[in-house]
């Protein structure tokens, strides 16, 4: 991966006004709410997806 993914709206107040915090990779501030905050990769689920009827999924 070339560049970090950015979020589209502030999952706050939902505005789309974000730019890069200080505070390091993936954080984030909102100019609309004032609020800031993280975004994080916590990694991929070892079950995989699902069908909700409980069949494999394709």
């Amino acid at each position: 991966m070339s560049e970090r993914a950015a979020p589209f709206y502030c999952p706050y107040c939902g505005d789309e006004d974000l730019r890069p915090n200080e505070q390091g990779h993936g954080a984030w501030e909102c100019a609309a709410c004032n609020r800031a905050f993280q975004l994080k990769f916590l990694g991929l689920l070892t079950r995989g997806l699902r069908a909700p009827d409980g069949g494999e999924s394709t």
